[in-house]
This record gives C-alpha cells, structure tokens and sequence, in this order.
C-alpha cells in the first residue's frame, strides 16, 4: 500500500475500529486509533497487524488461522532499548487483528483496561496492566489523540437503531483489502448491504429506477429503508465481478 498521510491512515482504519466497538469492545475508539498509529507508525501491510501481536502460543482462534511474518521489534529492558526479531499474526483484514486483539484484552489481566471510564484513564491502565513496556505510552497515546482531535470517534461509534425490515438481522463487516467497508444485515441467510456506500466504494456506479437499485446499469433485487436502498451482497460482487467468501467462524463478508 502507499504511504498514507495520517488523516488517510485514520479513514482507513476508523470503521473497522468504530465496527467492532459497536459489537462490544471495551476500547475507545480514540485510544485504539492512537495505538495503531503508534504501534505501525501509520503503515497498513499486508498482514494487517497494527499492535505488534505476535505469535505466542501458536494456538489458533476464529480471527487469527495461524499466518506470521517475522520482522525485527523493539522493547524496553531494564530501562533501554533494545531490538530484536520476532514472529507476528498476519491476518485476513484490519477487523480480524482487532477482535483478536480484544481477545487478550478480554483476559483478566486487562480489567482495569476494561473498566476504565476514560480515554486517558484507558492509556494509563494499557501501561500498568503490562500492555507496553514504553513507561512514555500514555502520554504518547494521548499526545496523538489531541493532535488529531480522535476524542470525535468516541461520539462517532455511540449505538443507533438498525434500520426498517432489518430489525431481526444480525450486522456483519463487509471487507475488502483487509479494510472494514461497512457493514451488512445477515438475515434468513442472506446478507443485504447498503448499495450506494459499499458499491462506490467498490469502484461501482450506483443508480435508482424508482423501485430498484442500479449496479453499473443492471437492476438488482432491492429493499428500500429509510431512503437507504440495499441489495443481496452476492448479487453486487456478481455484477463487479469480484469473489466473495463467508467467513464463518469471523462471521464477516470478504471480498478477495
């Protein structure tokens, strides 16, 4: 990928960190946001690790199957820095390394990182928890989140009713080069996405007959919302000609 300004770095990784606080995640947005940045200096490679998660115990889970790359690392040792190589998670896509991270942060060494009730507070607690061993990581995070106001996330990933005729749907990520495009509603089988936002991000042109969403010119089978239209994800990546996987056990849409 080329390298990215900091505002394209935070556009592009900002729905995937807003997506998975809204399925539950403890981290602020803010903080997260701040902590890709700092941890991958504002580059998104191939393998999608923003944190620096490295293999470990090797053990497999639903978002990381087991890919590393081996890359040279720092950390603080009895007060000074030192570099060595290590073997980190590659993953399928931004969302993966995310929910695989909140998978550590879920264990009960992380409680006070969970509990805390603010983003500074949060940063404070990734130190004392052992998260870092930078003794300067809070006041960095937060010297990046005032730098670039990132406290609006945290107002910008606050809950919001799904729309009509999706109210028993379950919300799925929709993914494309590893970033979160935005999500789709999983329902009776089938996941509907909001044409005009996913299909033009896709490089689609999106139009409307009246009664039908247009792909490139082609109806598709619609539903109409809240003057939101949306079609069968499937029947767009037909159109674009793009593969389309399910994963199942991420339970996310993947364009390949």
């Amino acid at each position: 990928m080329a390298k990215l300004t900091r505002d394209q770095f935070f556009a592009a990784i900002a729905p995937a960190v807003i997506f998975v606080h809204l399925e539950g995640s403890s981290m602020f947005p803010s903080v997260r946001l701040a902590q890709s940045l700092l941890e991958s200096g504002g580059d998104i490679h191939a393998w999608n690790n923003l944190g620096g998660i490295k293999v470990g115990s090797g053990r497999t889970n639903a978002y990381w199957q087991g890919e590393a790359v081996v890359k040279g690392t720092w950390e603080y040792v009895d007060g000074r820095s030192v570099i060595s190589k290590a073997a980190f998670r590659a993953y399928k896509s931004i969302y993966h390394f995310y929910k695989d991270l909140d998978l550590l942060l879920n264990t009960s060494r992380y409680d006070r990182v969970r509990h805390a009730a603010t983003p500074e507070r949060q940063t404070q607690m990734l130190l004392a928890c052992g998260y870092a061993t930078d003794p300067a990581y809070p006041s960095k995070l937060m010297a990046i989140i005032r730098q670039y106001g990132l406290l609006r996330y945290d107002e910008m990933a606050k809950p919001v009713p799904l729309p009509k005729g999706f109210e028993a749907a379950s919300v799925v990520p929709i993914i494309n080069q590893g970033q979160v495009l935005g999500g789709g509603y999983l329902q009776g089988g089938t996941t509907w996405i909001p044409a005009r936002r996913i299909g033009e991000a896709l490089g689609a042109k999106i139009g409307w007959t009246g009664s039908q969403v247009t792909v490139n010119g082609l109806e598709l089978e619609s539903m109409l919302s809240a003057s939101t239209g949306y079609v069968k994800v499937r029947d767009m990546a037909g159109v674009l000609g793009l593969p389309i996987s399910w994963d199942d056990r991420a339970r996310a849409v993947l364009f390949e």
